[in-house]
This record gives C-alpha cells, structure tokens and sequence, in this order.
C-alpha cells in the first residue's frame, strides 16, 4: 500500500483464533498528541478491539503490530458511520419543518429518522464488516 493513501494504528495482539487476531489498538484524539495537553484536561484516549480475519499463524498474545487501512476504507466508515446519518438527519428536519412549523415535532422527528438507519447499519454489520479489509505487520520492537 502507498503510506500517503493508508491509516496505520500500532496495537497489541490481545488473542489469537482460527480465523484471525483480535488487536487492541489505542485511539488518540488531537489533543491527546498535543504537546500542552495538562493545561486544559482535554487529552483525550480510547481503547478500540479490532477483529481481524488473517492467519493467526504469525502472531502471539501480546506481540506489537501495525495495522493498515486504505484511507478510502476510512472514508467509506466516516460516510456511513456520521455524513449519510447526518444528511439524513438535515433533510428530515427541513421536510419537517416546511410541513408541520412545529419546532418541537421537527426536532422529535429529525432525531428518530436517523433511529431506522443505526438498525439497518447493526442488522449488515458484517456485510460491511467484509468490505474493510486490514493488512497487519509484526513489529520487531
């Protein structure tokens, strides 16, 4: 993969199964990088589990590694986990608005519109699940 087109997380191998790895990657937000981040308390730091189909052959609990993604894969998430929600949210709340002028409904019904979309997105989690695909390296640290 092109370094300039890909997301990479350094993680730690948590479990090995027949089908794959399960990684333990952590999340920084900005400020968690910042180099003045005690000032404000607003450093930020996830643990994210990632399920990884690959042969677990090569890697043991505990190992460091460094996990690819196409940043084009990372798009597609970003579109389906926050921009289409939220145009659908946007579009709901005009229609809405132009109909009813009820602020109160407007925003009752905006909010629940984006509800049948998060169950769809659970109910083909792993459809979806097979269109991103990770490349995991060993690190020899």
């Amino acid at each position: 993969m092109d370094s300039k087109r890909e997301v990479t997380h350094t993680g730690i191998v948590k479990e090995t199964g027949k089908r794959g790895i399960k990684v333990d990657i952590v999340v920084l937000s900005g400020c968690a990088s910042c180099q003045i981040k005690g000032s404000c308390n607003m450093a930020e730091q996830t643990n994210k589990e990632l399920e990884i189909e690959c042969d677990p052959t090569p890697f043991k609990t505990g190992q460091k590694v460094l996990i690819k993604l196409r940043a084009s894969q990372g798009f597609n998430a970003i579109f389906l986990g926050y921009l289409l929600p939220f145009l659908i949210l946007i579009s709901v709340m005009i229609l809405t608005s132009t109909i009813t002028k009820d602020e109160a409904l407007t925003g009752l019904v905006s909010l629940a519109s984006v509800i049948p979309y998060y169950i769809a997105l659970y109910f083909f989690r792993n459809r979806i699940k097979k269109k991103f695909t990770y490349v995991v390296n060993p690190l020899n640290s």
